[in-house]
């Protein structure tokens, strides 16, 4: 159902989700908070707006203008709840859990919206090991059934699907692929700047694309598949290592399902000044492409020192629903998309 028959044929009023469909979301939020009971693992709830926002580069945040103190000033819908859960997780040391709405801007389509619902928790003293057999757990919950997860390096995925391999050919190499496949209309080597930092932008463009368009379409059809050892550059928060073959990669997976992301776990990197140097490198990334600077999160910072070892994951609950429903489009899953909200 796309929004547009919806409102043809139906009053404005009428949800895009079925009222079968909103029984089956209820029971999967309630199988999700029996799951975590079971697993001691604590709800909690923080705050949707905050005075810093996401600095990754193509992720948008959503601006809220607020008076604060009689104050006119500008606070950020959270893109995800993370950066307070590890306030909490710094403080508290135990598992933790949140459901909420999450917002990203720009987000339209029939796996994406601007408003969705993430289920995120973290786990103190977890490997990345450890919390794929909990996914695994709450997974198995989920369908009423054991379920099998199979492992796939992002390298081996990339050569599998792309045929040439992802950490070592060269940006000339990576376009050449991209037009071969039929990706064109993309220029990313005219904004590079000739240092470091801008040539692994370009770099991480051009696999981005790539693994978007020739590898995900392809995973997770015979069985959910974590995809781990990504490139350096999507580290984001979590920590880095290096692989049999030597070359640095981010600690962290990334499950698919029937080729739709469902979910994205780190080891959690606990150094917040090295964490600073990331979120500015962001910032200097975003001015780069003409993107607003983004507000670093003092407080997350000054947690990433306190935080014990700890393993986080994301899970995207509308995508969730409709693969296990085998529903066809956010739109089937949540009552109001943002066209009709």
């Amino acid at each position: 159902m796309t929004q547009a028959s919806n409102s043809s044929s139906k009053p404005s009023y009428v949800p895009t989700m079925t009222l079968a469909m909103a029984q089956q979301r209820a029971q999967l939020m309630s199988t999700i908070r029996q799951f975590f009971a079971t697993h001691q693992v604590l709800e909690v709830q923080t705050p949707l707006l905050s005075q810093a926002g996401n600095t990754d580069t193509f992720l948008q945040s959503v601006a809220a203008q607020v008076t604060y103190q009689d104050k006119p000033c500008t606070y950020y819908l959270h893109t995800s709840p993370e950066f307070a859960m590890k306030r909490l997780l710094a403080s508290w040391q135990v598992p933790i859990y949140q459901i909420c709405s999450v917002f990203r801007d720009n987000e339209i389509g029939v796996r994406h919206n601007i408003e969705f619902t993430m289920l995120e928790w973290y786990q103190p003293n977890y490997s990345l090991d450890d919390m794929a057999a909990e996914l695994g757990e709450l997974l198995a919950a989920l369908y009423g059934h054991s379920v099998v997860m199979s492992h796939y390096r992002y390298v081996d995925a990339f050569m599998d699907f792309v045929g040439i391999h992802p950490l070592t050919a060269s940006l000339d190499a990576l376009q050449a692929v991209a037009e071969d496949k039929g990706l064109t209309g993309f220029d990313f080597n005219s904004d590079l700047d000739n240092t470091e930092d801008g040539e692994a932008d370009i770099r991480q463009s051009w696999l981005d694309l790539l693994f978007s368009h020739a590898v995900e379409p392809n995973l997770g059809h015979d069985l959910p598949t974590l995809i781990i050892e990504y490139p350096p550059a999507t580290a984001a928060l979590a920590k880095t290592a290096v692989d049999k073959e030597g070359n640095t990669v981010a600690k962290r997976f990334e499950l698919y399902i029937n080729g739709i992301e469902i979910a994205n776990a780190y080891d959690e990197l606990a150094d917040g000044q090295a964490l600073r140097e990331r979120f500015e490198r962001d910032n200097q990334l975003r001015k780069r492409h003409n993107l607003p600077q983004m507000p670093i999160d003092e407080h997350l910072l000054a947690a990433s020192d306190a935080l014990i070892p700890c393993s986080g994951i994301a899970v995207g609950i509308d995508r969730l629903l409709m693969v296990i429903t085998g529903a066809n489009s956010l739109e089937d899953v949540i009552s109001f998309p943002s066209g009709l909200a």
